[in-house]
């Protein structure tokens, strides 16, 4: 038997509409206050881009609360900040501008989702909105707002995301181990590795 969805009627018939018409029409083309707002305060985003061939891409994105630059209702700013120069989100927008960003809040159980196109821009004008520590980034991406929303709650209260007294049950890899397992590098290039990555976070945060 073959149970893969292939339709949205076959899924409609399975998961039933909408709960209500509200959460059809909560999507805003603009920045309503409330979620102008919620992304003022959030300190933390994850940016999804995709590439023409469909292959797609998701990157954390984060800064102290103001970060991130509303120019208007239609329009937001984010500064493009040193990372491992694998620069796979800003290639994607390049090549295909679709994308979108959540925004997150510690101990806050909603969440805002914005939808859209973005550009990469190198404007001084634009970049000297994001001084850190007396350095300003190279480059900053620029969106233009197509559909803005809020989530509710149950994903974070089903994982139990920010409850204090969470915590793993075992030790969580580092990034040089997450590396390490398919590079097939032994302890001491590992250990190499686990050094660098620490120093890189020393020296190069922005």
């Amino acid at each position: 038997m073959n149970y893969q969805i292939t339709s949205e009627d076959q899924l409609r018939e399975m998961m039933g509409e909408p709960v209500h018409p509200l959460v059809v029409d909560k999507s805003t083309p603009v920045l309503s206050p409330s979620i102008k707002k919620f992304i003022e305060m959030s300190p933390f985003a994850a940016l999804a881009t995709h590439a023409p061939d469909g292959s797609t891409d998701i990157s954390p994105r984060g800064d102290p609360p103001g970060w991130v630059h509303i120019k208007d209702e239609k329009t937001l700013v984010l500064p493009e900040r040193p990372g491992n120069k694998r620069l796979d989100s800003v290639i994607n927008i390049i090549k295909q501008p679709k994308m979108s960003l959540l925004f997150m809040i510690p101990n806050v159980l909603e969440t805002v989702r914005v939808n859209g196109s973005a550009i990469i821009s190198s404007d001084p004008d634009l970049l000297s909105l994001f001084p850190i520590n007396g350095k300003l980034p190279e480059i900053a991406i620029v969106v233009t707002i197509e559909e803005a929303l809020g989530h509710c709650s149950k994903a974070y209260r089903r994982s139990k995301l920010w409850e204090n007294d969470y915590k793993p049950n075992d030790k969580v890899p580092t990034l040089a181990e997450l590396m390490s397992d398919h590079l097939q590098l032994d302890q001491g290039l590992s250990k190499e590795l686990d050094d660098g990555i620490a120093s890189d976070v020393r020296e190069r945060m922005y």
